[in-house]
């Protein structure tokens, strides 16, 4: 029996951990990435000599890592050197406040009971309880499922727990559920912010994204060496079981007869024959025919206003004083609702942005500043209109430095590399420069994203944009639940170990 070919098309973590999975059953498992280098969005940039991380900063929900290299007869600890983090992230705003969340709950409880008082204090316990609640509820028939719909949610939960599922609160805002918790609003806007991971607004996105609060909880680490670490141990375990990379040219067409797919070609002029293709790419850029007319029925068309949130970033090496930095830093603007009213009703980057900074030089725990330069990753939220306009950086960099200075962080740039909306949306070609695929807007925000299985034979989607959605971890488990399915629709078993 011949064994069956697949192209993998994108080389971020939806498409590396379907590489894996594929190759760990036996099949011929090609890679194709336009890149020269496998990682997606998890990528660096050299800046003044130095690779800077330009993408994902956040190591978390290790447990996905941690299951697809045993799958393939891996330890993640023996690939990648991880370090967890005491403090999640430090956060400052004008006037001299600041606040630590940490990974200990009662650090972090008697830190707010500081910054807030009592009643706040109190009121972190009672949300910290109820994130675990809700993604305890959502793991398995939500993130661990094939795309699930919301009748289909509640059948995967069971009659027994509607009273869980209910209280995921997907018909309440993010910003109105935490009302319930913080009288503060700093500490209102602060976890507010866990909307922005999956690029929307906390004022329209669902409360079930609270969970992400007990995501962090349960851990966060620094990868020595750099996030693309994660990508080139990705690629390492695939190559180990046979699957093979192209890098450096594109997909330009997906082949398609008689409602299937028969391979795909590329720049180079290549033709590969395949019986199934994983396209992990922007799924957005197959409604739109860049891989060929006969695939735009694979995914829906994302409108301009259907897009999440781009960024301005910067990726610089400086030397820094004043506020003490930590790994991880939120220095937040002073009328939060202002700001995402800018984004997604405006389409235009606040004039008073919060601002992220991760000094990546920095350990996570309590650490000194390095003697020399060193290397951050700055970054504001922008809207996706990256192929509709170019944003000059020099107005908002002014901006930004301007709350870092008031908020006491002395900064002296010595180099820097600024990518902006369009440079994402050519870097991820569909996207219009969003990072997170559709916007998770409403009480069914989360089911609108494509799943695995596409109306058309042997094609299936994986990647931060499709389900179950973005982030390093999300897309890992996007590119497992699509080797899963290629699997089932091949009749291929994966062999034990």
């Amino acid at each position: 029996m011949t064994t069956p070919r697949v192209v993998v098309i994108g080389a971020g973590m939806g498409g590396l951990a379907a590489a894996i999975d594929l190759a760990v059953a036996g099949l011929d498992v090609t890679v194709i990435e336009a890149a020269g280098t496998p990682g997606g969005k998890m990528r660096t940039v050299p800046v003044g000599g130095l690779a800077v991380d330009a993408g994902p900063t956040v190591f978390t929900m290790r447990w996905v890592f941690d299951e697809l290299f045993a799958a393939a007869g891996f330890a993640l600890d023996e690939e990648l050197d991880l370090q967890p983090a005491s403090i999640l992230a430090r956060h400052a705003w004008r006037g001299g406040a600041t606040l630590d969340l940490y990974a200990d709950l009662d650090a972090t409880v008697d830190a707010i009971r500081e910054f807030a008082g009592p009643a706040d204090a109190d009121g972190y316990r009672r949300f910290s309880r109820r994130s675990r609640e809700v993604y305890e509820t959502l793991l398995d028939p939500f993130m661990r499922a094939q795309r699930p719909s919301p009748l289909g949610l509640v059948g995967a939960v069971g009659l027994h727990r509607l009273g869980a599922l209910w209280r995921t609160a997907p018909f309440q805002t993010l910003a109105g559920a935490l009302e319930s918790y913080f009288g503060d609003p700093r500490l209102r806007q602060l976890f507010g912010r866990y909307a922005t991971y999956v690029g929307s607004s906390p004022y329209l996105a669902p409360a079930t994204l609270m969970l992400i609060a007990h995501v962090e909880k349960t851990g966060v680490w620094r990868v020595a060496g750099g996030m693309r670490r994660v990508a080139d141990a990705l690629q390492r375990v695939a190559v180990a079981h046979a699957a093979s990379f192209r890098f450096g040219t594109a997909v330009t067409e997906i082949g398609v007869r008689a409602g299937r797919v028969h391979g795909v070609h590329l720049a180079d002029g290549t033709y590969l024959p395949a019986e199934a293709v994983v396209f992990a790419g922007d799924s957005a850029a197959l409604g739109r025919g860049l891989l060929g007319a006969d695939v735009r029925r694979a995914a829906r068309h994302v409108a301009p206003t259907e897009r999440s949130l781009s960024a301005l970033t910067w990726c610089v090496t400086a030397r820094t004083g004043g506020w003490p930095l930590s790994h991880h830093n939120v220095f937040f603007s002073d009328d939060y609702g202002a700001e995402f009213t800018d984004l997604f009703r405006h389409g235009r980057i606040p004039a008073d942005p919060t601002v992220y900074v991760c000094a990546q030089d920095r350990d996570v725990s309590e650490a000194p500043a390095p003697t020399a330069a060193e290397r951050l990753l700055i970054l504001v939220n922008a809207p996706a209109r990256g192929d509709q306009e170019v944003i000059d950086p020099a107005v908002h960099a002014t901006r930004a430095q301007a709350l870092l200075r008031d908020c006491g962080v002395e900064l002296v740039t010595q180099a820097e590399v600024v990518t902006g909306p369009d440079g994402f949306a050519a870097l991820f070609p569909g996207s219009g420069g969003a990072l997170y695929g559709r916007v998770n807007h409403g009480p069914f925000g989360s089911f609108a994203r494509a799943g695995t299985a596409t109306p058309i034979g042997g094609l299936y989607l994986a990647g931060g944009t499709v389900h179950p959605g973005a982030g390093v971890p999300m897309a890992a488990l996007s590119g497992r639940l699509a080797a899963q399915r290629v699997l089932l629709d091949l009749g291929a078993v994966r062999p034990g170990r």
